[in-house]
């Protein structure tokens, strides 16, 4: 009898373990902390908090909510870092140090090279690239539409670089369903020297627990992988040689905690690698209220972000700007928490960017069914590759 009670009492417990909630380390804005509490999302407290930045352990299935919660009042796409460990959450409070040995040449001397590569650049080819993308039911990094929107990726940029010998496209593989992509073209006189562009191929919807909700995300970012897109293309198809080696990159699960560009991003930390510049893609085709291109100030290179201007200037020739959308609004956050130079241009200010994302209503006519602001950002990056490439 004894012994049947305490196997009855060892089940229970068994079954509490199991149905104990997975709890989860987050880095997030300390602005937000209000908020999270009065809504219920998180009930203990902090960490740690320093520099605006406040370390939390959360549970696991909390993780939507705070990305909703960080969308719909501060107009943050992520705002928030996942970190695999404490160890690593940790590090979001020291100050990233650049890599002084890496010198960017960032003078403006490539006109006639530059010019010849943007006149090939074809905002059909980045609207089909946008229709194709959204067409997919949702790109959540946990579905299985968000494994094969990443394939899909994958098939295209194999299908550019297929004559190019010093060009490959590989899976990077996450402890989670969806991937994410990397396109490499092996630079010719310095390839340890790499430039990183890159944008985030998953979508989501708000209030989407099940995964089963439309999440088309037209803008949010199926116009950014379509501007990488653009930007491989003509590389490729012009025949340019890079004298550093390119990476482009579609990162999987930005919208639940920037975790694809923040695993990269820790992995080329951990090797030392020596990268010249970071290009973020996140929302590009919706012309906001200022018709501007707007250079995120915050957690980026204030020196990068000052050629970027002149690059406007000089190749794409539209009204520009700066703006701030806080901590961890999109994947530059985790490359300029490792320590590297990173820049990320918006397609407007953070007030007059698509209301529409997160949601069914992320769809293509939101921005008029054309592709002509994404043109001028695949115009900025084309510039940037062949400017920095020297």
């Amino acid at each position: 009898m004894f012994s049947h009670f305490l196997t009855t009492i060892c089940l229970i417990f068994f079954i509490q373990g199991a149905l104990a909630e997975e709890m989860v380390y987050i880095t997030i804005g300390s602005d937000a902390i209000p908020s999270l509490s009065q809504k219920k999302i998180i009930t203990s407290k902090s960490l740690k908090s320093e520099k605006g930045i406040t370390l939390l352990s959360v549970p696991k299935s909390k993780i939507l909510e705070i990305s909703e919660l960080m969308h719909d009042k501060f107009n943050r796409c992520g705002g928030f870092i996942y970190h695999p460990s404490y160890e690593k959450a940790q590090e979001a409070f020291i100050e990233p140090t650049v890599n002084k040995e890496i010198l960017a040449d960032y003078s403006i001397n490539q006109e006639s090279i530059v010019n010849s590569f943007i006149q090939k650049i074809s905002s059909e080819n980045i609207l089909e690239t946008i229709k194709k993308l959204s067409s997919f039911p949702s790109r959540y990094y946990g579905s299985e539409n968000g494994v094969s929107s990443q394939n899909w990726i994958k098939s295209q940029w194999e299908s550019i670089i297929k004559n190019r010998q010093d060009a490959r496209v590989e899976l990077f593989n996450h402890e989670y369903a969806q991937p994410s992509i990397i396109a490499t073209i092996q630079g010719t006189k310095s390839p340890e020297e790499m430039i990183i562009f890159g944008g985030h191929g998953d979508s989501i919807a708000r209030g989407d627990q099940e995964r089963e909700m439309k999440a088309p995300g037209a803008d949010d970012n199926a116009s950014g992988i379509a501007v990488l897109t653009e930007i491989l293309r003509v590389i490729i198809e012009g025949g340019y040689k890079p004298e550093k080696t390119i990476k482009i990159i579609s990162y999987a699960a930005e919208e639940v905690g920037l975790r694809g560009s923040n695993e990269i991003a820790t992995r080329m930390k951990s090797i030392n690698a020596k990268i010249v510049g970071v290009i973020q893609f996140d929302m590009t085709n919706f012309l906001g209220s200022d018709g501007k291109i707007n250079l995120i100030s915050d957690y980026t290179n204030s020196t990068q972000n000052a050629f970027l201007g002149k690059l406007i200037d000089k190749y794409v020739q539209t009204p520009w700007g700066y703006g701030q959308c806080g901590y961890a609004c999109s994947d530059h956050a985790s490359w300029n928490q490792s320590g590297f130079i990173a820049s990320f241009p918006f397609e407007a200010s953070m007030n007059g960017h698509n209301p529409n994302i997160h949601t069914k209503g992320d769809t293509l006519d939101k921005s008029q069914n054309t592709a002509t602001h994404a043109m001028k950002f695949a115009k900025l990056g084309v510039s940037y590759l062949i400017e920095l490439d020297k």
